[in-house]
């Protein structure tokens, strides 16, 4: 189970995919880093539950988070580990759990930390657990509410897979579930009640009729949406519904808050009675930040936003701007078989080398 940080980046990513770590069992994987960071005289190394955290203290002018998660969804069955190395189509590709979500990241975080004695600004490096599941128990989240002085910095990178482009800030999330209320009847006597479902089709209307906005925010282009996701209604096939719940998301820009966001969800069904199931804000990217913009020309690759929603946003409710970058494809993350092109973990670690050495 030890790690080799001297080792390359494509053998180092191998070696921590093949500790399995489905979240709430990360023990194991946070032994091993531990055990591997702890000798390098240049980090300080503390342990939060499964959640490990190296920082330099080298006095400089800025400090920048970097941050991954150590856990993965569920094996496959049969299990897609231990790691297998494949060229397809002349490419080398890495497949097995891990490879895309996000232990590439992982390891590219371990290669900085064992490589980069004298950065060009103070790093904290974050290998924090239990993503991939609700979010009581994630690492990054518990780690802000018990030690926020360790994630105080001027910038942050979150090592997600983005194709190694820079993916800034992110959308924020919010469902809410609109009811309806009818009357009870037996569905040969229709005229006896009051359906429910038949109630709304105007709340889908007002949804269809919706123009979803594109909102710039630091030079980033969001496109929100506004969508039902869920319609459930009626006891049996020959009731007529006395009650009717439609569930809407809104991926919001991140330039709005929370109570903007619930705000106009309220304007757009106005008149209907709305409950609030799930919330978390966007993060802006804060590209008009000197530590974002040295970031971005440093790298060289391309600049977009993140569409979804990931854990910046924790950054955000700090005060610190933040972006994802990272190896893999997004779209692999979670898939049966996950893979990995070793070209892209040796292009992410090379573009963050330039950034700090």
């Amino acid at each position: 189970m030890a790690l080799d940080l001297s080792a390359d980046i494509v053998t180092l990513t191998a070696a921590v995919c093949d500790i399995e770590s489905v979240s709430r069992d990360e023990g194991a994987l946070a032994d091993a880093l531990e055990a591997a960071l702890r000798p390098l005289p240049h980090l300080e190394v503390t342990r939060h539950g499964h959640t490990i955290v190296a920082r330099t203290d080298l006095g400089r002018a800025e400090r920048v988070v970097l941050a991954g998660h150590i856990d993965t969804v569920p094996l496959t069955d049969p299990p897609n580990l231990p790691v297998r190395r494949e060229v397809v189509d002349g490419e080398e590709v890495l497949y097995g759990r891990g490879t895309v979500d996000m232990k590439g990241g992982v390891a590219v975080q371990l290669r900085l930390a064992h490589e980069v004695r004298e950065p060009s600004r103070d790093l904290t490096f974050v290998f924090y657990e239990a993503e991939e599941i609700e979010a009581t128990y994630n690492g990054l989240k518990l780690l802000g509410e018990s030690h926020p002085d360790l994630l105080e910095a001027d910038f942050a990178v979150l090592l997600e897979p983005t194709a190694s482009a820079v993916e800034g800030g992110c959308k924020g999330t919010m469902r809410v579930e609109i009811r309806t209320k009818g009357i009870a009847a037996h569905s040969a006597r229709p005229w006896k009640g009051h359906n429910a479902i038949h109630d709304a089709a105007d709340i889908l209307r007002r949804l269809s009729d919706y123009e979803e906005q594109t909102v710039e925010v630091d030079g980033l282009e969001y496109h929100e949406a506004l969508q039902a996701v869920a319609i459930t209604g009626g006891i049996a096939g020959n009731v007529i519904p006395d009650a009717c719940t439609v569930t809407v998301n809104y991926r919001f820009a991140p330039d709005k808050s929370a109570e903007q966001a619930l705000a106009h969800v309220q304007s757009v069904f106005d008149g209907y009675e709305l409950t609030v199931t799930d919330m978390a804000e966007g993060a802006r990217p804060g590209l008009d930040r000197p530590a974002a913009q040295a970031f971005v020309e440093a790298l060289g690759v391309p600049v977009g936003p993140k569409e979804g929603w990931t854990d910046v946003a924790r950054f955000s409710t700090l005060g610190v701007p933040a972006v994802n970058f990272g190896p893999g494809d997004p779209n692999l993350a979670h898939h049966d078989e996950e893979r990995c092109p070793t070209a892209q973990l040796v292009e992410a670690e090379a573009a963050m080398l330039r950034w700090l050495a």
